[in-house]
Protein backbone atom coordinates (compact mmCIF):
# COMPACT_ATOMS: atom_id res chain seq x y z
CA UNK A 1 0.00 0.00 0.00
CA UNK A 2 0.81 3.58 -0.80
CA UNK A 3 1.09 5.74 2.60
CA UNK A 4 2.61 8.94 3.23
CA UNK A 5 3.74 9.93 6.98
CA UNK A 6 3.22 13.81 7.59
CA UNK A 7 5.60 15.01 10.32
CA UNK A 8 9.12 12.67 10.97
CA UNK A 9 8.89 13.12 14.87
CA UNK A 10 8.70 10.33 17.81
CA UNK A 11 5.27 9.32 16.61
CA UNK A 12 5.31 9.60 12.77
CA UNK A 13 9.28 8.30 12.55
CA UNK A 14 7.96 4.88 14.28
CA UNK A 15 5.21 4.76 12.33
CA UNK A 16 6.50 5.03 8.92
CA UNK A 17 9.33 2.65 9.29
CA UNK A 18 7.29 -0.13 10.65
CA UNK A 19 4.55 0.42 8.32
CA UNK A 20 7.83 -0.17 5.88
CA UNK A 21 8.90 -3.11 7.89
CA UNK A 22 5.52 -5.06 6.57
CA UNK A 23 6.39 -4.26 2.94
CA UNK A 24 4.38 -0.75 1.92
CA UNK A 25 5.29 1.82 0.13
CA UNK A 26 5.97 4.82 2.69
CA UNK A 27 7.16 8.64 2.03
CA UNK A 28 7.67 10.34 5.00
CA UNK A 29 7.14 14.45 4.95
CA UNK A 30 8.54 16.83 7.29
CA UNK A 31 9.01 20.38 6.73
CA UNK A 32 12.61 20.65 8.84
CA UNK A 33 14.89 20.10 5.67
CA UNK A 34 17.33 19.83 8.70
CA UNK A 35 16.01 16.63 9.78
CA UNK A 36 15.28 15.13 6.26
CA UNK A 37 18.64 15.38 5.51
CA UNK A 38 19.84 13.56 8.79
CA UNK A 39 17.33 10.79 7.96
CA UNK A 40 18.47 10.65 4.07
CA UNK A 41 21.89 10.51 5.13
CA UNK A 42 21.15 7.41 7.18
CA UNK A 43 20.95 9.22 10.75
CA UNK A 44 18.20 9.14 13.55
CA UNK A 45 17.50 12.24 14.98
CA UNK A 46 15.93 10.68 18.28
CA UNK A 47 16.71 7.55 20.32
CA UNK A 48 14.62 4.79 20.15
CA UNK A 49 15.39 1.30 20.85
CA UNK A 50 15.51 -0.66 17.25
CA UNK A 51 14.46 2.28 15.47
CA UNK A 52 17.89 2.70 13.57
CA UNK A 53 17.81 -0.97 12.47
CA UNK A 54 14.46 -0.73 10.62
CA UNK A 55 14.91 2.79 9.45
CA UNK A 56 18.19 1.85 7.73
CA UNK A 57 16.98 -1.55 6.02
CA UNK A 58 14.03 -0.42 5.21
CA UNK A 59 15.84 3.06 2.97
CA UNK A 60 18.19 0.35 1.41
CA UNK A 61 15.49 -1.74 0.27
CA UNK A 62 13.46 1.60 -0.83
CA UNK A 63 10.47 1.21 0.85
CA UNK A 64 11.29 4.07 2.96
CA UNK A 65 11.38 7.40 2.07
CA UNK A 66 11.96 11.03 3.25
CA UNK A 67 10.76 14.15 1.81
CA UNK A 68 10.12 18.00 2.33
CA UNK A 69 8.28 18.31 -1.15
CA UNK A 70 4.40 18.45 0.19
CA UNK A 71 2.48 18.53 -3.22
CA UNK A 72 4.86 14.70 -3.92
CA UNK A 73 4.02 13.75 -0.24
CA UNK A 74 0.07 14.39 -1.23
CA UNK A 75 0.34 12.92 -4.61
CA UNK A 76 2.41 9.61 -2.97
CA UNK A 77 -0.06 8.02 -0.42
CA UNK A 78 -3.92 6.58 -0.75
CA UNK A 79 -3.64 7.05 2.71
CA UNK A 80 -2.31 9.94 4.99
CA UNK A 81 -0.82 9.89 8.38
CA UNK A 82 -0.82 13.20 10.09
CA UNK A 83 1.45 12.48 12.76
CA UNK A 84 2.64 15.90 13.57
CA UNK A 85 2.93 17.62 16.97
CA UNK A 86 0.15 18.72 19.35
CA UNK A 87 1.73 21.29 21.94
CA UNK A 88 0.02 22.06 24.97
CA UNK A 89 -1.11 26.00 24.15
CA UNK A 90 -1.03 28.49 26.95
CA UNK A 91 -4.02 27.45 28.12
CA UNK A 92 -3.48 23.93 28.52
CA UNK A 93 -5.39 23.20 25.50
CA UNK A 94 -3.71 21.12 22.31
CA UNK A 95 -2.54 23.50 19.68
CA UNK A 96 -4.22 22.39 16.61
CA UNK A 97 -2.05 24.55 14.35
CA UNK A 98 0.43 21.78 12.79
CA UNK A 99 -2.51 19.22 12.39
CA UNK A 100 -4.92 21.60 10.43
CA UNK A 101 -1.91 23.01 8.25
CA UNK A 102 -1.28 18.98 7.39
CA UNK A 103 -5.12 18.63 6.40
CA UNK A 104 -4.76 22.34 4.13
CA UNK A 105 -1.89 20.99 2.32
CA UNK A 106 -3.80 17.65 1.83
CA UNK A 107 -6.70 19.17 0.28
CA UNK A 108 -4.48 21.35 -1.68
CA UNK A 109 -2.75 19.06 -3.51
CA UNK A 110 -4.81 15.79 -3.54
CA UNK A 111 -6.62 13.95 -6.32
CA UNK A 112 -8.77 10.67 -6.46
CA UNK A 113 -9.65 9.04 -3.10
CA UNK A 114 -7.79 9.60 0.11
CA UNK A 115 -7.72 8.04 3.63
CA UNK A 116 -6.91 10.80 5.84
CA UNK A 117 -5.59 9.45 9.39
CA UNK A 118 -4.95 11.28 12.50
CA UNK A 119 -2.47 9.70 14.44
CA UNK A 120 -1.18 12.94 16.41
CA UNK A 121 -3.43 12.75 19.95
CA UNK A 122 -6.23 15.09 19.18
CA UNK A 123 -8.57 16.15 21.31
CA UNK A 124 -12.62 14.87 21.08
CA UNK A 125 -13.97 16.79 17.62
CA UNK A 126 -10.43 17.47 15.85
CA UNK A 127 -11.16 14.82 12.73
CA UNK A 128 -14.60 16.92 11.96
CA UNK A 129 -11.94 20.21 12.31
CA UNK A 130 -9.69 18.26 9.70
CA UNK A 131 -12.61 17.26 7.14
CA UNK A 132 -13.96 20.90 7.04
CA UNK A 133 -10.62 22.18 6.54
CA UNK A 134 -9.94 19.24 3.54
CA UNK A 135 -13.18 19.94 2.22
CA UNK A 136 -12.20 23.61 2.24
CA UNK A 137 -9.94 23.45 0.26
CA UNK A 138 -11.63 21.30 -2.38
CA UNK A 139 -13.98 23.88 -2.86
CA UNK A 140 -11.61 26.18 -3.50
CA UNK A 141 -10.42 24.18 -5.86
CA UNK A 142 -13.69 23.06 -7.15
CA UNK A 143 -13.12 19.47 -7.30
CA UNK A 144 -15.52 16.77 -5.28
CA UNK A 145 -15.43 17.59 -1.74
CA UNK A 146 -16.79 13.89 -1.07
CA UNK A 147 -13.33 11.88 -1.93
CA UNK A 148 -11.90 11.63 1.46
CA UNK A 149 -12.55 9.90 4.50
CA UNK A 150 -11.35 10.78 7.95
CA UNK A 151 -10.20 8.10 10.61
CA UNK A 152 -9.17 8.13 13.72
CA UNK A 153 -6.21 6.35 14.76
CA UNK A 154 -4.65 7.07 17.74
CA UNK A 155 -1.15 5.62 18.89
CA UNK A 156 -0.18 3.70 22.44
CA UNK A 157 3.47 3.51 21.87
CA UNK A 158 5.60 4.15 25.28
CA UNK A 159 9.00 5.71 24.70
CA UNK A 160 11.85 3.31 25.24
CA UNK A 161 10.01 0.41 23.50
CA UNK A 162 7.85 1.77 20.54
CA UNK A 163 9.14 -0.61 17.96
CA UNK A 164 7.82 -3.48 19.82
CA UNK A 165 4.51 -1.48 20.47
CA UNK A 166 3.87 -1.06 16.98
CA UNK A 167 4.77 -4.61 16.11
CA UNK A 168 2.99 -6.47 18.85
CA UNK A 169 -0.07 -4.22 19.38
CA UNK A 170 -2.14 -5.36 22.28
CA UNK A 171 -4.75 -2.86 20.83
CA UNK A 172 -5.70 -0.82 17.61
CA UNK A 173 -8.14 1.79 18.00
CA UNK A 174 -10.17 2.90 15.12
CA UNK A 175 -12.47 5.56 14.75
CA UNK A 176 -14.33 5.90 11.61
CA UNK A 177 -17.97 6.89 10.03
CA UNK A 178 -20.65 4.74 8.99
CA UNK A 179 -21.42 6.25 5.98
CA UNK A 180 -20.31 5.32 2.22
CA UNK A 181 -17.03 7.21 2.58
CA UNK A 182 -16.25 5.94 6.18
CA UNK A 183 -17.43 2.31 4.94
CA UNK A 184 -14.39 2.42 2.24
CA UNK A 185 -12.28 3.73 4.53
CA UNK A 186 -12.17 1.21 7.29
CA UNK A 187 -11.74 -1.76 4.50
CA UNK A 188 -8.86 0.72 4.02
CA UNK A 189 -7.90 0.51 7.64
CA UNK A 190 -8.73 -3.85 7.57
CA UNK A 191 -6.24 -3.94 5.12
CA UNK A 192 -3.38 -2.03 6.23
CA UNK A 193 -3.91 -3.57 9.58
CA UNK A 194 -4.40 -7.14 8.52
CA UNK A 195 -0.72 -8.38 9.09
CA UNK A 196 -1.42 -7.64 13.18
CA UNK A 197 -4.98 -9.59 13.77
CA UNK A 198 -3.73 -12.85 12.00
CA UNK A 199 -3.11 -14.29 15.41
CA UNK A 200 -6.40 -12.66 16.89
CA UNK A 201 -8.28 -9.81 15.95
CA UNK A 202 -6.61 -6.89 18.10
CA UNK A 203 -8.17 -4.15 16.47
CA UNK A 204 -11.36 -1.83 18.19
CA UNK A 205 -13.82 -0.46 16.24
CA UNK A 206 -15.81 2.69 16.92
CA UNK A 207 -17.02 6.51 16.45
CA UNK A 208 -14.32 8.70 15.41
CA UNK A 209 -14.98 11.00 18.51
CA UNK A 210 -15.12 7.91 20.96
CA UNK A 211 -11.46 6.97 19.08
CA UNK A 212 -10.32 10.44 20.21
CA UNK A 213 -11.11 10.02 23.79
CA UNK A 214 -9.83 6.81 24.36
CA UNK A 215 -6.51 7.72 23.84
CA UNK A 216 -6.73 10.85 26.24
CA UNK A 217 -8.90 8.41 28.53
CA UNK A 218 -5.71 5.78 28.65
CA UNK A 219 -2.82 8.41 29.53
CA UNK A 220 -5.19 9.83 32.27
CA UNK A 221 -5.49 7.02 33.64
CA UNK A 222 -1.69 5.83 33.94
CA UNK A 223 -1.37 9.32 34.77
CA UNK A 224 -3.77 8.68 37.53
CA UNK A 225 -2.08 5.40 38.97
CA UNK A 226 1.28 7.57 39.40
CA UNK A 227 0.13 10.31 41.11
CA UNK A 228 -1.95 8.28 43.77
CA UNK A 229 0.79 6.06 44.14
CA UNK A 230 3.38 9.03 44.60
CA UNK A 231 0.85 10.62 47.17
CA UNK A 232 0.98 7.37 49.54
CA UNK A 233 4.42 7.27 49.22
CA UNK A 234 5.01 10.39 50.76
CA UNK A 235 2.23 9.30 53.33
CA UNK A 236 4.46 6.30 54.14
CA UNK A 237 7.51 8.02 55.04
CA UNK A 238 5.61 9.75 57.79
CA UNK A 239 4.28 6.74 59.00
CA UNK A 240 6.99 4.35 58.47
CA UNK A 241 5.87 1.85 55.46
CA UNK A 242 7.29 0.36 52.92
CA UNK A 243 5.61 1.82 49.58
CA UNK A 244 7.51 -1.66 48.03
CA UNK A 245 5.61 -4.01 50.08
CA UNK A 246 2.03 -2.41 49.45
CA UNK A 247 2.84 -2.31 45.87
CA UNK A 248 3.34 -6.00 45.78
CA UNK A 249 0.30 -6.16 48.25
CA UNK A 250 -2.10 -4.30 46.55
CA UNK A 251 -0.66 -5.60 42.94
CA UNK A 252 -1.47 -8.76 43.27
CA UNK A 253 -5.26 -8.31 43.08
CA UNK A 254 -6.13 -8.96 39.38
CA UNK A 255 -8.68 -5.94 39.70
CA UNK A 256 -5.71 -3.51 39.98
CA UNK A 257 -2.25 -5.10 38.85
CA UNK A 258 1.13 -4.08 38.87
CA UNK A 259 1.95 -1.56 35.83
CA UNK A 260 2.17 1.84 36.42
CA UNK A 261 2.23 1.17 40.56
CA UNK A 262 5.94 2.56 40.99
CA UNK A 263 6.44 5.47 43.70
CA UNK A 264 9.11 8.08 42.28
CA UNK A 265 9.80 11.68 41.59
CA UNK A 266 6.99 12.25 39.01
CA UNK A 267 6.23 11.34 35.66
CA UNK A 268 7.52 13.58 32.44
CA UNK A 269 8.22 12.95 28.59
CA UNK A 270 5.45 14.64 25.96
CA UNK A 271 2.22 12.77 26.49
CA UNK A 272 0.88 12.30 30.34
CA UNK A 273 1.14 15.97 31.11
CA UNK A 274 0.01 17.35 28.28
CA UNK A 275 -2.58 14.83 27.58
CA UNK A 276 -3.82 15.58 31.13
CA UNK A 277 -4.10 19.24 30.78
CA UNK A 278 -5.54 18.83 27.31
CA UNK A 279 -8.34 16.98 28.24
CA UNK A 280 -8.99 18.76 31.63
CA UNK A 281 -9.16 22.40 28.90
CA UNK A 282 -11.84 20.41 27.10
CA UNK A 283 -14.21 19.41 30.36
CA UNK A 284 -14.03 23.20 30.98
CA UNK A 285 -15.24 23.72 27.44
CA UNK A 286 -18.04 22.27 28.54
CA UNK A 287 -18.60 23.01 31.85
CA UNK A 288 -17.29 20.12 33.72
CA UNK A 289 -14.29 20.52 36.27
CA UNK A 290 -12.36 17.08 36.55
CA UNK A 291 -11.34 17.53 39.87
CA UNK A 292 -9.22 13.81 40.03
CA UNK A 293 -6.96 14.68 37.00
CA UNK A 294 -6.25 18.53 38.39
CA UNK A 295 -5.43 16.89 41.71
CA UNK A 296 -3.18 14.28 39.47
CA UNK A 297 -2.05 16.90 37.71
CA UNK A 298 -0.65 19.34 41.33
CA UNK A 299 0.28 15.48 43.29
CA UNK A 300 3.15 15.21 39.92
CA UNK A 301 4.09 18.73 39.94
CA UNK A 302 4.76 18.92 44.01
CA UNK A 303 6.54 15.31 43.37
CA UNK A 304 8.95 16.65 41.11
CA UNK A 305 10.81 18.51 44.42
CA UNK A 306 10.51 15.91 46.87
CA UNK A 307 13.49 14.88 46.26
CA UNK A 308 14.92 18.35 46.11
CA UNK A 309 13.15 18.87 49.39
CA UNK A 310 14.80 15.92 50.75
CA UNK A 311 18.15 16.90 50.07
CA UNK A 312 17.29 20.26 51.70
CA UNK A 313 15.81 18.30 54.72
CA UNK A 314 18.96 16.58 55.01
CA UNK A 315 21.91 18.97 54.17
CA UNK A 316 20.15 22.40 55.28
CA UNK A 317 18.59 25.19 52.86
CA UNK A 318 21.87 26.87 52.04
CA UNK A 319 24.09 24.51 49.48
CA UNK A 320 26.52 26.55 49.29
CA UNK A 321 30.19 24.96 48.93
CA UNK A 322 27.93 21.17 48.29
CA UNK A 323 28.84 18.66 45.55
CA UNK A 324 26.21 16.44 44.14
CA UNK A 325 26.38 13.58 42.16
CA UNK A 326 23.17 12.99 39.48
CA UNK A 327 22.38 9.99 37.95
CA UNK A 328 19.71 9.81 34.80
CA UNK A 329 18.43 13.04 32.89
CA UNK A 330 15.86 11.76 30.69
CA UNK A 331 11.99 11.69 31.93
CA UNK A 332 12.52 7.90 31.80
CA UNK A 333 14.92 4.93 30.73
CA UNK A 334 15.52 3.92 26.75
CA UNK A 335 15.13 7.67 25.62
CA UNK A 336 16.72 11.36 25.36
CA UNK A 337 13.62 12.51 25.73
CA UNK A 338 13.79 15.96 28.10
CA UNK A 339 10.50 17.20 27.82
CA UNK A 340 9.07 17.52 31.31
CA UNK A 341 11.95 15.63 32.93
CA UNK A 342 11.74 16.00 36.54
CA UNK A 343 15.49 16.03 36.44
CA UNK A 344 15.24 19.61 35.28
CA UNK A 345 13.56 20.02 38.11
CA UNK A 346 15.51 19.20 40.74
CA UNK A 347 18.99 20.68 38.92
CA UNK A 348 16.96 24.16 39.17
CA UNK A 349 16.41 23.93 42.58
CA UNK A 350 20.23 22.77 43.87
CA UNK A 351 21.57 25.37 41.47
CA UNK A 352 19.94 28.37 42.75
CA UNK A 353 20.63 27.20 46.36
CA UNK A 354 24.03 27.12 45.67
CA UNK A 355 25.41 23.48 44.56
CA UNK A 356 27.22 22.07 41.86
CA UNK A 357 26.41 18.98 40.04
CA UNK A 358 28.39 16.47 38.04
CA UNK A 359 25.47 14.70 35.91
CA UNK A 360 25.12 11.51 33.74
CA UNK A 361 22.69 9.82 31.60
CA UNK A 362 23.60 6.71 29.28
CA UNK A 363 22.16 8.72 26.34
CA UNK A 364 20.10 12.37 27.31
CA UNK A 365 23.53 14.20 27.58
CA UNK A 366 23.68 16.12 24.50
CA UNK A 367 19.74 16.75 24.62
CA UNK A 368 20.30 17.60 28.31
CA UNK A 369 22.56 20.32 27.24
CA UNK A 370 20.87 21.53 24.67
CA UNK A 371 17.56 21.99 27.28
CA UNK A 372 19.12 23.02 30.29
CA UNK A 373 20.62 25.63 28.06
CA UNK A 374 17.54 27.13 27.51
CA UNK A 375 16.38 26.57 31.37
CA UNK A 376 19.22 28.61 32.43
CA UNK A 377 19.34 31.06 29.26
CA UNK A 378 18.22 33.85 32.18
CA UNK A 379 21.00 32.80 34.72
CA UNK A 380 24.19 31.04 32.39
CA UNK A 381 26.57 31.93 35.60
CA UNK A 382 24.23 28.72 37.30
CA UNK A 383 24.23 26.77 34.32
CA UNK A 384 28.03 26.49 34.99
CA UNK A 385 27.48 24.81 38.10
CA UNK A 386 26.16 21.56 36.09
CA UNK A 387 29.16 19.69 35.01
CA UNK A 388 29.03 16.54 32.74
CA UNK A 389 30.66 13.83 33.14
CA UNK A 390 31.03 9.99 30.84
CA UNK A 391 30.92 7.48 33.11
CA UNK A 392 28.49 7.64 36.50
CA UNK A 393 31.02 6.70 38.18
CA UNK A 394 32.72 9.47 37.73
CA UNK A 395 30.24 11.67 38.60
CA UNK A 396 30.53 10.74 42.16
CA UNK A 397 34.14 11.99 42.71
CA UNK A 398 34.44 13.83 45.98
CA UNK A 399 30.69 14.07 45.79
CA UNK A 400 28.32 15.40 49.35
CA UNK A 401 25.68 12.36 47.89
CA UNK A 402 24.26 10.73 44.71
CA UNK A 403 20.57 11.58 43.81
CA UNK A 404 19.18 8.66 41.39
CA UNK A 405 16.10 10.74 39.01
CA UNK A 406 16.02 7.72 35.90
CA UNK A 407 16.05 4.00 36.47
CA UNK A 408 18.13 3.23 33.49
CA UNK A 409 19.52 -0.09 34.11
CA UNK A 410 22.90 0.49 34.36
CA UNK A 411 22.49 2.14 37.83
CA UNK A 412 21.02 -0.64 39.00
CA UNK A 413 23.50 -2.71 39.99
CA UNK A 414 26.67 -0.42 40.87
CA UNK A 415 30.08 -1.78 42.87
CA UNK A 416 28.93 -0.67 46.24
CA UNK A 417 31.84 -0.70 48.31
CA UNK A 418 33.36 1.75 44.99
CA UNK A 419 30.10 3.64 45.36
CA UNK A 420 30.88 4.86 48.86
CA UNK A 421 34.43 4.93 48.45
CA UNK A 422 34.54 7.73 46.08
CA UNK A 423 31.35 9.93 47.52
CA UNK A 424 32.42 12.10 50.23
CA UNK A 425 29.55 11.01 52.50
CA UNK A 426 28.09 8.13 51.36
CA UNK A 427 24.44 9.12 51.32
CA UNK A 428 21.71 8.03 48.25
CA UNK A 429 19.06 9.92 47.64
CA UNK A 430 16.81 7.52 45.67
CA UNK A 431 14.03 8.92 43.21
CA UNK A 432 13.55 5.80 41.38
CA UNK A 433 13.58 3.23 44.41
CA UNK A 434 15.98 1.32 43.02
CA UNK A 435 17.67 -0.59 46.17
CA UNK A 436 16.84 -1.78 49.31
CA UNK A 437 17.01 0.08 52.32
CA UNK A 438 17.97 -2.78 54.41
CA UNK A 439 20.86 -3.69 52.04
CA UNK A 440 22.00 -0.04 52.14
CA UNK A 441 22.07 0.04 55.50
CA UNK A 442 24.15 -3.35 55.68
CA UNK A 443 26.95 -1.41 53.43
CA UNK A 444 26.71 1.27 55.19
CA UNK A 445 25.02 3.59 53.20
CA UNK A 446 22.52 6.55 54.18
CA UNK A 447 19.11 5.81 51.75
CA UNK A 448 16.33 8.25 51.15
CA UNK A 449 13.96 6.24 49.11
CA UNK A 450 10.60 7.47 48.13
CA UNK A 451 7.85 5.91 50.82
CA UNK A 452 10.63 3.49 51.95
CA UNK A 453 11.44 4.62 55.31
CA UNK A 454 10.38 1.78 57.04
CA UNK A 455 13.62 1.56 58.78
CA UNK A 456 13.22 5.04 60.02
CA UNK A 457 11.50 4.78 63.93
CA UNK A 458 8.13 5.77 64.10
CA UNK A 459 7.27 8.90 66.54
Amino acid sequence: MKITIIGTGYVGLVTGACLAELGNDVLCLDLDANKVAILNNGGIPIHEPGLDVIVASNRANGRLKFTTDIEQSVAHGDIQFIAVGTPPDEDGSADLQYVLAAAKNIGKYMHGFKVVIDKSTVPVGTAEKVSKTIASELQQRKLDTASFSVISNPEFLKEGAAVEDFMRPDRIVIGSDNDALGLKAKAVMKQLYAPFNRNRERTYWMDVRSAEFTKYAANAMLATRISFMNELANLADRVGVDIEAVRHGIGSDPRIGHSFLYAGCGYGGSCFPKDVQALERTAREYDQDLLILRAVESVNDHQKQVLGKKVVARFGADLTGLHFALWGLAFKPNTDDMRAASSRVLLQELVSRGATIAVHDPVAMDEARRVLALDFAATPDQLAQIHYVKHPMDALDNADALLIVTEWKAYRSPEFSQLKAKLKNPIIFDGRNLFDPIDMADAGIEYHGIGRSVLTQVE
